[in-house]
């Protein structure tokens, strides 16, 4: 009886420094005491004159542009566009039970953006079924008084000329695509801080508007 207390002891003794080890790399591995988080992202169709922000954006792969010269309405010319996009980014406190609340060390820069697009129906071989995915820079500060609203560029105008969407320019064809964009960057201690957000792309040979 002694015996197998005595080895009850030593495996609950383990199993709690197992447990404080386990919460003291938790804790040095954590990431910024704020969320970031996304309060609106939408897209914008490329062109002569952008449209406006979308919740789905259609992108083009091909637009026919009438002006300048030489490209006229009689004669225009194909030309490629990339696609921009608008995010609003905030930051909230993971502890709302701090009584002092955020300090400007808890500002946020957002310096980097990661786009890659799947399908619903599980098609996702990037040069194949959708748009190879990318990294891109961008750069604002999240302060302690407000949101932020940063541009970025959601489709690039390689991704239009390469497989699988140069070959919708001849085709009536449209690729329903999801966008999943994650905006990365870190508090002014050096935390890591990151938030993906999804918005609906379809890309086509969609009708020209000047």
């Amino acid at each position: 009886m002694h015996r197998w207390n005595a080895v009850r002891g030593i495996a609950l003794t383990a199993a709690a420094a197992a447990a404080s080890v386990s919460c003291g790399d938790a804790v040095r591995s954590g990431s910024s005491p704020m969320y970031l988080q996304i309060d609106l992202l939408q897209g914008i169709r490329g062109g002569p004159q952008n449209g406006a922000p979308s919740n789905v954006l259609l992108s083009d792969v091909i637009t026919n542009v009438t002006s300048p010269a030489p490209c006229t309405a009689a004669a225009p010319c194909p030309t490629v566009f990339d696609d921009p996009g608008t995010v609003t980014l905030s930051t909230a406190l993971k502890n709302i039970t701090v009584a002092t609340g955020p300090t400007e060390n808890n500002t946020v820069t957002i310096n980097r953006v990661h786009v890659e697009y799947i399908r619903a129906d599980g098609r996702n071989t990037p040069g194949v079924d959708v748009p190879y995915p990318f990294d891109g820079a961008v750069t604002g500060t999240i302060s302690l008084n407000g949101p932020l609203t940063l541009g970025f560029e959601l489709v690039r105008h390689a991704a239009k000329q390469e497989s699988p969407l140069v070959q919708l320019v001849d085709s009536r064809n449209v690729i329903t695509t999801i966008a999943r964009v994650t905006f990365s960057g870190q508090d002014r201690t050096g935390n890591l801080v990151s938030v993906t957000g999804q918005i609906q792309v379809n890309f086509g040979n969609f009708g020209d508007t000047q």
